[in-house]
């Protein structure tokens, strides 16, 4: 299974971090292209290449952590998804102001969701600090706890299957209308959540 992200922030990074100290092979992209990303990739370690955002989007499983008002852009002419497993990482808030989004009542993931058509979407690596998602998941006599939630079960296995591949424990939430609006932050009880399952 090839791995794309689309997005080089202290998130994307982060889960590029965590996939190379595993040694999982990806693909690490943002706007500015692979040339900015040189000095990052050299410090994540071999399995971690920069990429286009096309190159990262054409794997089998994308992540996507991109800054909320930047995402329609982000996902902008992009190939069609054709059913390939797209995570959203992403929170519907950002800095400087930490303004919540206004989502119409909706869940972020579903509003994610409009922004990728025809992708399996799978709600997961958003809830943590990105301090604590690029630490070594191995902690406290046991391993910390990643939740992820989706409406394709079969996605949904194969992320909790790549979660347990780089040493984090996966609870499936559920749907992403249940799911997603409990990890999602703001709103959901679980960010900030370090949780971790007892070895």
């Amino acid at each position: 299974m090839t791995i794309g992200i689309i997005g080089s922030g202290a998130i994307g990074t982060s889960i590029a971090r965590t996939l190379g100290r595993a040694g999982v092979e990806a693909t690490i992209s943002n706007s500015r292209g692979p040339d900015s990303l040189k000095d990052l990739v050299r410090d994540l370690g071999p399995s971690i290449k920069a990429g286009t955002r096309e190159e990262a989007a054409r794997a089998g499983i994308v992540f996507v952590a991109v800054n909320w008002t930047k995402l329609p852009a982000a996902m902008a002419g992009l190939p069609d998804w054709k059913g390939r497993i797209v995570i959203d990482a992403n929170n519907a808030i950002e800095a400087p102001l930490f303004k919540p989004a206004d989502l119409g009542g909706r869940v972020s993931s579903e509003v994610f969701a409009d922004l990728v058509p025809g992708a399996r979407v799978v709600k997961a690596f958003n809830h943590l600090r990105a301090e604590l998602l690029a630490t070594d998941p191995r902690s406290d006599g046991g391993r910390r706890v990643l939740f992820f939630s989706g409406n394709d079960n079969t996605a949904k296995a194969e992320v909790a299957s790549l979660i347990e591949r780089i040493g984090f424990v996966g609870i499936d939430l559920g749907s992403l209308a249940i799911g997603g609006k409990l990890a999602q932050f703001p709103g959901g009880p679980l960010p900030n959540q370090n949780l971790v399952k007892i070895d």
